[in-house]
């Protein structure tokens, strides 16, 4: 893995405070902004929560990169990077919320965002080829790495664990509250600035 890659994979859970930041500063929120941008974020959030459902708790490690099963289940049979398309999504909606800046801190952010999980990817991609080989270059084959098929890939002989959503939402639960917490300062903020 490269020194960039190893870097955005270990600080993944702490790149996107710089933005956070900036859309607090810079708040321009309206009605409409909320709205709409709480509707993105959230629906990110579910795509997560779905993802890490099949996924299992393996994708909150900040170390090595790795994995004990191929999963190509639920998410995973439309898209091959569910939990970082989820992640754009919501970081996407939380800039709309905001409004701050627009449209040049969502441009900056997506971009960023791509960029990185990009580097992400790439290493991630170098292990599950190793590790499940022909498998994994089956799944590449037919599944897009970020932009979903319409209809699921379907492999039958592939192990993995089960749907779980109890284990997603106990994994998922951390970005849920930073969630709701930033969505609330979004508010809180717009309201005062309102009023």
């Amino acid at each position: 893995m490269s020194d960039l890659a190893s870097k955005f994979f270990k600080y993944r859970s702490y790149t996107p405070i710089p933005f956070v930041l900036l859309m607090l500063f810079f708040i321009n929120a309206n009605i409409w902004s909320l709205i709409i941008g709480f509707l993105l974020a959230l629906s990110g959030e579910l795509i997560r929560l779905w993802g890490v459902s099949w996924a299992g708790s393996e994708t909150r490690t900040t170390g090595a990169v790795g994995g004990t099963f191929l999963i190509v289940s639920g998410p995973f049979a439309r898209v091959r990077n569910p939990l970082y398309v989820g992640n754009i999504i919501m970081y996407f909606g939380l800039g709309i919320m905001s409004y701050a800046l627009f449209p040049y801190l969502q441009i900056i952010a997506l971009a960023f965002f791509v960029v990185q999980y990009h580097y992400i990817v790439k290493a991630e991609e170098g292990y599950l080829r190793q590790t499940f080989g022909r498998d994994y270059e089956a799944y590449t084959k037919n599944v897009p790495r970020f932009l979903p098929r319409l209809t699921a890939y379907k492999v039958v002989d592939v192990t993995q664990p089960p749907f779980n959503l109890k284990a997603g939402l106990r994994s998922e639960r951390r970005t849920f509250q930073a969630l709701g917490f930033i969505s609330l300062l979004i508010i809180v903020l717009w309201f005062l600035r309102r009023f």
